[in-house]
């Protein structure tokens, strides 16, 4: 561990030295790359001094000890020599952890998708529940959330709503959340008090910078339109709205929620972007065979990850075989303990098949 220790050392210093050039500064797409390896192998490198000190500890420790001269030194070394000990093993599953390869996207913001599935309009109200479980969710992590489209359920909620998150870490977060999810309640329209099974589908969508694809303008077919729904007079009378169609792909994205068609066509971009993204980063996976086995590996789309059972007041994480019996207070954003459990899932996957390295 001390030899991979040291790589990770000489790397920190010569990114250190590197984000410093100007010819470095200058080109913003590696700056940007440079400067988040130098703050991952910054968490590394603090660690691995602690450890350092702590093996050195030991065998000062050690040595006063062998030495036997002293006696109240010996007692002394003993104590340090039991506190060392007792920190190496937790040092060293930390280090394991964070040297764990990172996945790049992890640091990207995030588009993300809800779209009203089986269950008619108590589908759209629960895709409502989800948009509001991820916009608090949003708000404990200190993210912004901005509605991007949205398209709204005849008895509240979204047949679909499209929106970014922006944070620290927000795709390495949310990326957990693709998937199906699943409500088993009593709608609001029914009379007989049965349950009913609902579900929505969510995808997060890892947010494309300008430069992470080359999209060429000759590629994109742009319309305008009348944009509808509630946004007052000027709203649904002006070509406001925007419809982007990538036409190899034939990947298509639009916004109408903002008064300003420049504004709109901005956002839609921003979506259209984030899908051909994910298109490429899900060929990147499919080749991947050892990526594809981890739980999010961008996953079956049609697969049920969770249910949210009201009348027992339990949520189930499917993949990890969890069970939550906190359902209100799930649904009102604190999805960090289940999060938590499958980041810890993930990364033990990782771990296993890394172990021949340690």
């Amino acid at each position: 561990m001390i030899e991979r220790l040291q790589i990770v050392k000489q790397r920190f210093d010569e990114v250190a030295d590197l984000i410093i050039q100007p010819d470095v500064i200058m080109d913003q797409k590696r700056y940007v790359r440079l400067n988040k390896e130098y703050k991952d192998l910054m968490k590394i490198v603090e660690k691995g001094e602690e450890y350092k000190e702590a093996l050195s500890n030991i065998e000062e420790a050690n040595e006063i000890i062998s030495d036997g001269s002293d006696a109240e030194m010996v007692e002394m070394a003993k104590m340090e020599l039991d506190e060392a000990s007792a920190k190496i093993p937790k040092l060293e599953e930390d280090i394991k952890f964070l040297l764990i390869p990172k996945d790049p996207e992890d640091a990207k913001n995030v588009i993300v998708e809800i779209r009203a599935g089986t269950g008619g309009d108590e589908a759209s109200i629960f895709a409502g529940d989800l948009y509001r479980m991820y916009t608090k969710f949003a708000a404990d992590n200190g993210w912004k959330v901005e509605l991007e489209d949205f398209s709204e359920g005849t008895s509240g909620g979204f047949k679909e709503i499209i929106f970014s998150m922006s944070g620290e870490e927000v795709y390495g977060t949310m990326k957990f959340e693709s998937g199906v999810h699943r409500v088993q309640r009593v709608p609001q329209t029914e009379t007989q008090g049965r349950v009913h099974t609902s579900a929505a589908t969510v995808m997060v969508l890892p947010e494309a910078e300008e430069f992470d694809i080359d999209l060429k303008m000759s590629d994109v077919r742009v319309d305008y339109f009348c944009a509808s729904g509630p946004g007052g007079q000027s709203v649904n009378t002006t070509y406001s709205a925007v419809r982007l169609t990538h036409v190899p792909s034939g990947i298509v994205a639009q916004c109408q929620d903002q008064k300003s068609q420049h504004k709109n066509k901005d956002k839609a971009f921003k979506v259209l972007r984030s899908r051909i993204y994910e298109v490429e980063l899900e060929k990147k996976l499919m080749a991947d065979s050892a990526k594809r086995k981890t739980l999010v590996a961008s996953g079956d789309r049609s697969a049920k990850i969770r249910t949210y059972n009201y009348p027992q007041g339990r949520v189930t994480e499917h993949r990890i075989g969890l069970t939550i019996y906190d359902l209100n207070n799930v649904i009102n954003g604190d999805l960090h303990k289940i999060i938590e459990e499958l980041k810890l899932e993930e990364n033990s996957e990782k771990l296993r098949s890394t172990e021949d390295e340690f």
